[in-house]
Formats: C-alpha cells, structure tokens, sequence
C-alpha cells in the first residue's frame, strides 16, 4: 500500500498500541515492491507479502476428480458473471438494476459459492494457477460468454477478448491459492481488517469463510469506481470492459454482503457500497485522519499571503484539470489584473509529465506578454512549482502562501489537499467531485467541474471580500479538527474493534504450563502495549507458494 493510504494505515497500526498486529500485504506492482519496507512499532509482529502483478507456474498438477471440480466451480463463477451486470454497475446513482432482486440474489449465490469452491479446492489440491491459465479455462469462459441469457457484449467475446479476461481473473484470484488460511496464520486472528475492497479483502473474506474470522472493511477510494475509471473506452475491448466489471461488481457485493461492517471515508463511498447491495445498517462512515499538527503553525498565525494570490497544490494529472484552471484564470486576470497563480506539485508518472509540460505551453499561450516561452517562470503570473524549492520549502508554506486554494478536479475521491487547506485556515474553492461537499459542509465555495467561467467567478468574490475569506478560513480549519484529525480515526476504528470483537465467540484459546486452557487470558480489550498475554502454542510452518514471501525481521 502506497499513497495516502499507506499513511493512514500506517498511523491506525502506531496509533492502536494496545492492540498486535500482523500485516499481510499484497503488491501491485514491482515499483511498489523495490520502495522498500517501512520501519514497524512493536505491536507488529509478523509481515507476510505476496504480488498481485507476477506469479510462475506454481506446478500443481491436478487430476481427474479435481480437474473436474476446478471445471465445476469456475463454470459457476463465470457463468454468474456472463449473466447479467453486476449490482452498482450504473453507479451509486444511476438507474434501475438489470436484474429483478430475486434473480440477482440467485447470481450472487451463485458467484459466492463457486469462489469459496475454488478456494476450498486450492487449500485441498494445492494451487489453481496452472488450472486459471489453461485452455479449459478459456473454453470455460467461452461456453459461459455464448449461453443463452448471456451479456449480450460477452456474445461478440472474441479469441483475444476471452484470453485477456482469463489472465485478469488468475491475476485476482491468486490470493485463493495463498496458506496464509491456516491457524498459523489468519485463522488466528481475532479480527481481520481489509483496507481496501475487491481483491485486497479475498484474504479476509476467506479467513471468514474458513475460520470463522470477522471481517472489516474500509474503503476511502472506491475500489470498483476505480476500475470503472480505469478500465475506458481506450484500454480494453468492450466485451472485456463489460465482463470485467461484471466480474469486479460480484466480488464487491460478496465482500459487502459478508462483512461484519463497512467504513467507508465518506458519504460519495457509501453511497457506492449501498448501490451494491450492502446493508447500511452495518456501515459506519469514519472519515482518514490527517496529521493537523504539522498545519498548525500556518493555521493559528495571522493571514500573511500575498491578497491577489491562488494557489493550487496536488500531483499534476489529467484528473486535476489543470487546463480549466487556466482557463478560468485567465478569466479572473481580465477582473484583477494583479492576481497571480501558484501551481505547487510534481507531475504523477509520464502521464503527468506531459500534461505538466501542456499546461506550461498553456499558461504561456494564454499571457503571451508575459512569458518569454513555453517554460518560463519570470513575469509570467502563473509559475509551476514543486515542494521543497525556494518559494514553498515545505507543504504547511505552500498552502500559506495562497489567498485563496483552489481546486479544479473532475474526479476525486477523498480530496486530501482541500483538507491541508482547511488545516492551514484558507479560504477554498472547489469543484463539485467526489467527497468535496461533504468535506467543506459550507465553510468554502463549491462549483460545477469543467466549467471555467463559474470557478472564475468564485475566486474573485473571494478575492475582493477579504473579511469574508477570514471567516470562511477560521470555519474551514474548526471543522477539520473536528472530524478529520488522526485522533478521531484512532478512537473511531478503537470502538468498531471492540465492537465486533464483543460479538464474536473467543476463538483464540491460551494455555497455561499444565496444558489447560486459561479463560479470559486474552480479552478483547487491554491497554498493556505488546505481547502481554505470554507464548501460545508453537505451531508447525505450511509450505508457502514460490511467490508468496515473509518480510525480514522489523521491517
């Protein structure tokens, strides 16, 4: 886990020192693996990886009654996916379902029992990656795509349609084949806590299936909206787009359906999980938690950013529309011919590195009295910045140099750099994506993405009301301390642990010198930090798959 995510989980696992923890960890990419290990508090005690993103022939060879059984259940699961779209496939507010709610409760049966099917056939024959990769596989598929009552994108299912798909669906389902089932392992938890959906909770929902292990999900960044973004005109063949996010809407449901409760970070994520199918009575909304300490200097001291200033601060992407904040820009300039514009950030991959050099060329077509070129900097009133450099050393400096934060995106989960500004005490303006309204609850402008002339609009009402942009700043940074502090997601995510764990049966027995049980030797609750309650049992090592990897001691 990398990003923001990897921050929040990283202050939830230091922040609950009262609890042990074993991570397990699966990797997307070999980038995410060569960044390295992080150091671990002592309330970690083991680390357990496995990528996502390669795997060799685990050379199981399989025989007849279990090359029978692998055709059943992967029959069943394919077959529930070719028959109709997935629930939350129009999105948290679209329109009706394709299916009526009776045969959409038949499918999800269906899809739930060929998974746990093939799971409980790896855990007995060993692993299923041959058999995911092979020919019967694909002709698997094929017979599911042409049955009758079919997607009708999977009839027109091509050759190379069914080969992509097959390679996706081995891909996710590689945590099946995982020993990580066994009391040594996730069958010895107490609580197994997914922090993120699809195929990152598979080891959870079968550490559940298996063992009785409750699970908890949280999702602040969708992980089925993500794929619906991800997976474009562009990228795939639309019988493999429609088939895939079948796919990815059937495991999201199974994990929703089985989940002993869901937090979603914000109301736009719940709003997805219900359209899923998932019961809202078990959802609670608990928001990431931010570091507040480091915004706190910019947040208390009095304004000292230059009047006539906007600042952006982000990753450069597509996704961040830098181009309508040109544009709208351009638009202020004609009402306050002093205003100048700070973009603050790094470009995020090649991607981001073209459009970083679009929106300079822009910004110099845009002033072109200005500007000696496309990358100058000098009287230009926009200037690129990244963090670290002389005019913003630091994140808290960038943020305070702005009058007003902007922030111009189409497509937003939870917006991280609109909370920094409301830390820091600043006056924004936002488009409406995402969670953005939920986060700024009035205390900042909110306008319509892609549309210029509108954020334009809003900068210079705040531009020209100094007064009001104090108060809406002094309100902006109350209500981030209020609900989006690394405090409250520590005590939030306490009291959901005790609550599930109060409503499970004690799983984990201790035993004393004698070899007899000892009742109440680990409660569900303790404020000693470590491993107070004594050595447990040994047990005896499985033999894990070639690819899946124990961390190094510590790290």
């Amino acid at each position: 886990m990398s990003g923001d995510a990897g921050l929040w989980c990283d202050r939830l696992v230091r922040g609950l020192e009262q609890h042990e923890f074993d991570l397990y960890a699966l990797s997307r990419s070999r980038q995410q693996e060569d960044a390295g290990w992080v150091p671990l508090p002592p309330q970690v005690s083991r680390v357990r990886t496995a990528p996502l993103w390669t795997a060799d022939d685990d050379g199981v060879t399989h025989g007849r009654r279990a090359r029978r059984r692998f055709a059943e259940c992967y029959g069943e699961l394919v077959g529930a996916v070719c028959a109709g779209a997935a629930p939350g496939a129009d999105g948290p507010s679209g329109g009706g379902s394709s299916e009526s709610a009776g045969a959409s409760a038949d499918l999800a049966d269906r899809f739930g029992s060929a998974l746990y099917g093939l799971a409980e056939l790896a855990r007995e024959e060993g692993g299923l990656v041959g058999a995911l990769r092979s020919d019967a596989a694909v002709r698997t598929l094929e017979r599911a795509c042409r049955a009758p009552g079919a997607l009708r994108t999977a009839h027109e299912a091509r050759v190379s349609d069914l080969l992509a798909v097959t390679a996706h669906l081995e891909r996710a389902l590689r945590p099946l084949t995982l020993d990580w089932y066994g009391d040594d392992g996730l069958g010895a938890a107490d609580l197994c806590h997914a922090t993120a959906g699809g195929p990152a909770a598979l080891p959870g929902l079968l550490a559940r299936r298996f063992c009785g292990v409750p699970l908890l999900v949280t999702e602040y960044g969708v992980q089925l909206r993500s794929h619906y973004l991800g997976l474009g005109p562009d990228a795939a063949a639309p019988a493999v787009r429609a088939l895939l996010s079948a796919f990815h809407g059937r495991l999201a449901a199974e994990v929703y359906r089985r989940a002993e409760i869901l937090t979603p970070g914000n109301a736009h994520a719940r709003r997805w999980q219900e359209r899923c199918g998932a019961d809202r009575a078990r959802i609670r909304t608990v928001y990431p938690g931010m570091d507040a300490t480091r915004f706190a200097e910019v947040g208390e001291a009095p304004d000292r950013a230059e009047p006539d200033t906007l600042v952006w601060v982000g990753r450069v992407e597509p996704a961040k529309d830098l181009i309508s904040l040109l544009h709208a820009f351009a638009e202020v300039r004609k009402e306050e011919p002093k205003a100048r514009l700070r973009i603050v950030g790094a470009p995020c991959g090649p991607e981001g590195a073209a459009y970083l050099g679009h929106c300079r060329a822009l910004a110099a077509q845009l002033f072109p009295d200005e500007a000696e070129g496309a990358h100058a900097v000098g009287d230009n009133p926009v200037s690129f910045e990244e963090i670290g450099g002389p005019e913003a050393p630091t994140l808290p400096d960038a943020y305070a140099a702005g009058a007003v934060v902007v922030l111009s995106s189409v497509v937003e989960g939870f917006p991280i750099s609109l909370v920094e500004a409301m830390l820091c005490g600043r006056a924004t303006v936002s488009t409406d994506v995402g969670a953005v309204v939920e986060v700024i609850g009035g205390t900042g402008l909110v306008v319509p993405p892609r549309n210029p002339r509108a954020l334009a609009e809003a900068c210079v009402a705040l531009l020209h009301d100094p007064e009001r942009r104090v108060r809406l700043g002094a309100a902006a940074r109350a209500r981030a301390l209020e609900l989006f502090t690394v405090e409250q997601n520590i005590a939030a995510f306490h009291g959901i642990y005790l609550q599930i764990v109060s409503h499970c049966p004690v799983r984990r027995v201790v035993l004393d010198a004698s070899g007899e049980p000892r009742p109440f030797a680990a409660p569900a609750e303790s404020h000693v930090p470590g491993r107070w309650t004594g050595p447990t049992a040994r047990v005896l090592p499985r033999t894990a798959p070639g690819w899946a990897t124990t961390a190094p001691e510590g790290a």
